[in-house]
């Protein structure tokens, strides 16, 4: 069973998930969203969540910040339930573009501290400290000179960047971005693939919900593919071949095909 009462300073043991969902069901009314659905994820990856649209992956993210309760099964970030990872700062979440109030009279700059804000007291005043760490946020993100701008008036790209500003500010562990990709020109796709990479590299984990096929193998170290149930998890190679697909996309084929969708996926040119 998940804790409520492990110390804010440590993290599960070296090799522990710190994801770990298990025979997770969802259904909203008559309509199963979820199906006894269990994935893990450790420390220090990029992990694709693929499926067609309708297929639980928005709602996977929402059991997983607590936002919709399972009927069966659970789960567990960094052994915790997700209230206690949620009040420990270690989990951001960004939805989809659709369910965000873009109007909402904020600024940049609001958003991103908006990360800290558990760090905070009852007035929510910032820092000194605090505004140190969204402004290196922002640096990080390459949106230093639109603090001040509102945030319904930035680009889809730029939006998505001020998400991944505030989960970089509230210093979170786990990144969970669900279709970060979708509405973004190329330039700012390559620019947020290449940050997320580099929060890889200082120890954080994401998992990316995303319709790019292609370039999951170049941008995620494993991947999970989604129809209510886990149909693949491991490695890209192994999940994206041409049987597996065909079962989460519609298509019945007459064997399990092994080959991979994209030569990407075996690592040849």
């Amino acid at each position: 069973m998940p804790t409520d009462h492990v110390p804010p300073g440590d993290d599960p043991e070296d090799g522990a998930p710190i994801l770990d969902v298990r025979g997770v069901s969802v259904t909203y009314d008559d309509v199963q969203a979820l199906d006894d659905v269990s994935v893990s994820l450790r420390a220090g990856s990029i992990c694709g969540l693929i499926g067609v649209n309708g297929s639980g992956k928005s709602t996977l993210f929402k059991a997983l910040m607590g936002l919709v309760a399972p009927q069966q099964g659970t789960v567990e970030l960094f052994g915790r339930t997700t209230a206690a990872a949620r009040r420990a700062g270690l989990v951001a979440y960004m939805p989809q573009a659709e369910e965000v109030d873009w109007t909402f009279p904020v600024s940049v700059s609001d958003v991103v501290g908006m990360g800290v804000y558990g760090r905070l007291g009852a007035a929510r005043r910032l820092r000194p400290a605090d505004r140190a760490a969204v402004g290196e946020a922002l640096e990080r993100v390459g949106l230093t000179d639109l603090g001040r701008r509102q945030i319904g008036r930035l680009s889809g790209g730029q939006r998505k960047r001020v998400f991944i500003a505030r989960s970089i500010a509230q210093d979170a562990r786990l990144l969970l971005l669900d279709e970060p990709f979708a509405g973004v020109d190329q330039a700012s796709e390559r620019t947020m693939t290449a940050l997320l990479r580099d929060l890889r590299e200082e120890g954080r984990s994401v998992l990316v919900s995303t319709h790019d096929l292609a370039g999951v193998p170049e941008f995620c170290d494993e991947a999970v593919l989604l129809h209510r149930r886990v149909l693949a998890h491991g490695h890209p190679a192994a999940v994206l071949t041409q049987g597996n697909l065909a079962r989460a996309f519609g298509a019945a084929p007459s064997d399990d095909d092994p080959r991979p969708l994209h030569p990407a996926a075996t690592g040849e040119s």
